[in-house]
């Protein structure tokens, strides 16, 4: 039997807490309503390295890879971390706001950062996802649903659309879908379009 994982200002028991500076107060009274769902991979299509970890808690080495010298400077975080393997990392408490979606708008409502809860999967923008994060995913979108008020799951791409385009076309959104057992309307329109299954 396994033990429903819990909360202690904002922080789960199912994840390794690692904080990040990278975060800040809500604004007063503001609910939480919103999860968005990201991707990541540092370099590009390397999983299971301290990369992602060392860029939200600003300790990347910007000559560790050609590519990290863009991320030189850059202060960013997200809530959660799903890696390939199931483990999820958490950076910011949930009671408090990480910098993960940056520009961005949902029905109307700007600064998404303001409301929602961000969690990156380990992935590449466009490929497929394991079995083991999607998992890992219900689980925990599961329990921030009984621990906040949350109305809706989207993807980066569709907060900022043209600007991003993760998790990307390899996440089964259909699928989720169905393993949650949530109305349509908690997802974009993708989500009801149905796809292979995980």
């Amino acid at each position: 039997m396994t033990l429903r994982a819990v909360w202690a200002e904002g922080w789960w028991s199912g994840a390794v807490h690692c904080p990040s500076p990278n975060q800040g107060p809500r604004p007063e009274g503001m609910v939480v309503d919103m999860v968005v769902l990201h991707s990541i991979s540092l370099p590009a299509g390397h999983y299971g390295g301290p990369q992602i970890r060392q860029l939200f808690t600003n300790t990347l080495d910007p000559s560790g890879h050609p590519e990290f010298e863009a991320l030189r400077g850059l202060e960013v975080s997200a809530h959660f971390l799903i890696r390939r393997d199931g483990q999820v990392v958490q950076f910011v408490s949930c009671e408090r706001r990480a910098w993960h979606a940056g520009s961005s708008s949902w029905r109307g409502r700007e600064n998404c950062n303001d409301f929602s809860i961000g969690i990156e999967l380990e992935g590449l923008e466009g490929l497929g996802f394991e079995a083991a994060q999607y998992a890992r995913l219900v689980q925990l979108l599961r329990s921030i649903k009984r621990r906040y008020a949350l109305k809706m799951v989207v993807g980066h791409e569709h907060i900022a659309p043209g600007r991003k385009g993760d998790p990307g076309p390899g996440f089964q959104w259909w699928a989720l879908r169905l393993q949650l057992g949530w109305a349509d309307q908690r997802f974009p329109e993708v989500a009801t379009q149905k796809k292979k299954s995980f």
